[in-house]
């Protein structure tokens, strides 16, 4: 049986085209976001962070901050926010509702709740456990504007989404998982294109389960990512020629990289629940960037929530062996690293860079000539 959504309930906030209509004529002022926030607002509408029904007030984020959890105990990790400067503070500081928009389109109805301060250094301190302007999502924390606006949403035109054909709802996966008749499903979160190590660790998961659910972050990455357009073609590959057609799902989930590392790892993992997975793959140094997590504390942080309501399947190191000719890992090869051959992504990345296809023990040989056909498949 599938499992209920993260609080109990598949969060659904769209209006139908008359109160879309209704809410507009009564005139709220227009507030311009960015696009990884309307798309925030997209994933709120569309039940991918349930509960949510909005962005966050003080004291839901104070409470995420200090305990990992939601005010009601549930758990939660990952701060959604909406920042506004001071400007746009006293333009709505009397207001009690505000359109969203970006790029053309009325995006959500706010209904305002609060308008409140923060402290930067305090919140990039708990979620990245670092004040390092160095690493990206202290980056993009010390980036944003000085005050939260909050308030449950309604969805009124949404955004122009990306690759509409693998851009499955929550509401559409579970329908889907059910029709094809799997009561439990692994998913497998991903923001980089597929080598044979992948393959073995979710062909491996899969063996244990019905279904296997590949959902690759697609939105604002770091420099030297690999391009969503790229990581989409390069899974196509895989699954076209590697993969029993009945067994696997490929969606996305259009969301921008925070590089967390552990509270990421419990973000993700809450998501794929919430599409309606019962498993989830935890591998090494999971949305981590740099040196700022151990290697296997993305795994280690679930023990403090038994109650998260998804099973999630740890994958350690794993390497080619040349003696025993396929992928092992370290509980099942009792061969010296002379005859390993490690899943090195700098030195794929560094082969692709130089048009060159990874030998076949790295990476299949389609998989590379999907990669290869783009002039640049790297996030400049």
């Amino acid at each position: 049986m599938l499992p209920k959504p993260h609080g109990g309930k598949l969060i659904e906030r769209i209006a139908s085209s008359k109160e879309a209509e209704e809410i507009i004529s009564r005139g709220y002022k227009e507030l311009e976001i960015s696009y990884e926030r309307a798309q925030e607002a997209v994933n709120i509408a569309k039940g991918l962070f349930s509960p949510l029904t909005g962005f966050m007030g003080k004291k839901e984020l104070q409470s995420v901050l200090d305990t990992s959890r939601l005010s009601s105990g549930l758990p939660w990790t990952i701060p959604i926010v909406l920042d506004i400067n001071e400007k746009e503070r006293k333009e709505l500081i009397s207001e009690d509702g505000v359109i969203l928009t970006n790029r053309g389109k009325k995006v959500a109805f706010l209904e305002i709740n609060s308008i409140y301060t923060w402290d930067k250094e305090e919140f990039a301190e708990k979620v990245y456990r670092t004040k390092d302007e160095a690493h990206p999502g202290v980056a993009r924390t010390y980036g944003l504007k000085e005050y939260f606006l909050s308030g449950d949403l309604l969805l009124l035109d949404g955004i122009e989404e990306p690759f509409p054909e693998y851009n499955l709802s929550p509401k559409e996966t579970r329908v889907l998982f059910e029709a094809k008749g799997w009561s439990k499903v692994v998913g497998f979160q991903t923001r980089n294109v597929p080598h044979i190590g992948h393959e073995y660790v979710q062909k491996t998961a899969l063996t244990f389960v019905d279904g296997l659910f590949i959902n690759p972050v697609i939105g604002k990455k770091k420099k030297g990512d690999f391009r969503d357009d790229v990581i989409i073609k390069a899974y196509r590959a895989l699954m076209e020629n590697y993969y029993p057609k009945n067994r696997v799902v490929l969606s996305i989930l259009p969301m921008e990289m925070r590089y967390a590392g552990p509270r990421e790892a419990i973000h993700h993992a809450i998501i794929r629940k919430n599409f309606g997975c019962t498993h989830f793959i935890v591998g090494r140094d999971h949305a981590g960037v740099g040196n700022y997590y151990g290697p296997y504390e993305a795994q280690e942080i679930f023990q403090q929530f038994p109650d998260i309501g998804i099973e999630p399947v740890f994958f350690r190191s794993f390497f080619f062996c040349k003696k025993c000719n396929s992928v092992a890992n370290e509980k099942t090869c009792p061969h010296g690293e002379e005859m390993h051959v490690n899943f090195s992504g700098t030195k794929i990345r560094k082969l692709l860079q130089e048009g060159q296809r990874p030998p076949e023990d790295l990476m299949r040989p389609e998989v590379a000539e999907a990669i290869l056909s783009f002039e640049n498949p790297f996030v400049e």
